[in-house]
């Protein structure tokens, strides 16, 4: 932003700087925003505003520009976000102006969004979709057929911000494109704002990335972590991938088995529980092993509640 004194360089040549500065003086003593600093502030005279004259004048410049802002990546101010705020203080006989920065509210907005995002990792899973806000009325009325399920979403989001972290997760089954992966979005989001870390991870995908990191144990190993840890897991579309015995036995369920009891684990799916198992039963490579089935599901069926999400496809719908 330019400073006064740049301003009065570029004043017409003709003029003493006195001339310049007295004009300058009178515009701002003749601004709205200097009429209420004075009223506010009784001990501030025109004076000690010829004193301060830049503060004073950077104060007025910077919040006319805050009036017209152009949004946040064209802030013409000095500090991206921030405008200046004076305030006056008299100690004895002594009198100060003193000035700071002070965050907007768009700043600070982007602020709050940015740890919102910091809080959750997405493995695959489409950032347009992650990312979409609406509020829970409209998601209660995008499609009546779903509205139970919908209901069910909310409700397990208002019990964990006024309870805490649960030990059950939500297992939401359901025809294609019906918004389930949209729903867990959304509550990852909204539980987000309350201060919990999540991950969502799109199974199919993982699935083969995980094949390629057998050959890097480090990273595996911080992936694997990060899913034990993370306050809320979110595995999406479950039951899609091209499941192998190492992936079922030594990674999901060495992260199942950690989670459980301890945080909650959430589940989208196009198959019902026990269709699941049947899955998770059978390999390319070993074929049918219904006891490491069932033994996944001991994992996933006592820990969460089942929501049946109905309602129309809505993919490739706008």
């Amino acid at each position: 932003m330019e400073s006064l004194g740049d301003l009065l360089k570029a004043w017409p040549a003709g003029q003493s700087l006195t001339e310049k500065a007295e004009g300058k003086l009178r515009e701002l003593m003749d601004d709205p925003l200097v009429g209420k600093l004075l009223s506010k502030y009784p001990d501030l005279d025109e004076g000690l505003i010829r004193l301060n004259l830049n503060r004073v004048y950077q104060y007025v410049t910077e919040h006319h520009n805050c009036s017209n802002c152009p949004g946040l990546d064209r802030c013409p101010n000095d500090y991206e976000g921030h405008y200046t705020l004076l305030s006056c203080e008299t100690v004895g006989a002594q009198t100060q102006l003193y000035d700071r920065k002070v965050s907007c509210r768009k700043f600070l907005a982007r602020q709050a969004d940015e740890a919102i995002r910091s809080r959750i990792t997405s493995f695959y899973v489409d950032e347009h979709v992650l990312r979409k806000q609406y509020s829970s009325d409209e998601i209660l009325t995008k499609d009546l057929m779903r509205a139970e399920s919908v209901g069910q979403v909310l409700s397990y989001i208002h019990k964990t911000k006024e309870q805490g972290l649960q030990q059950e997760g939500l297992y939401l089954a359901g025809r294609f494109g019906t918004g389930k992966t949209f729903l867990m979005c959304y509550l990852l989001q909204e539980l987000a704002k309350a201060g919990y870390s999540g991950v969502i991870v799109y199974m199919p995908d993982f699935v083969e990335d995980l094949k390629a990191m057998m050959h890097e144990p480090g990273k595996l190993k911080e992936t694997v972590d990060m899913m034990k840890e993370t306050d809320l897991l979110i595995f999406d579309d479950i039951g899609a991938e091209n499941l192998s015995p190492w992936v079922r036995d030594h990674v999901l369920g060495a992260i199942l088995n950690y989670r459980m009891e301890r945080k909650p684990t959430f589940y989208t799916s196009n198959y019902e529980l026990d269709a699941l198992e049947r899955h998770f039963s059978f390999t390319s490579k070993d074929g049918d092993e219904s006891h490491k089935g069932q033994r996944l599901m001991d994992r996933i069926s006592p820990y969460v509640e089942v929501v049946m999400v109905a309602g129309e496809n809505k993919r490739g719908k706008k």
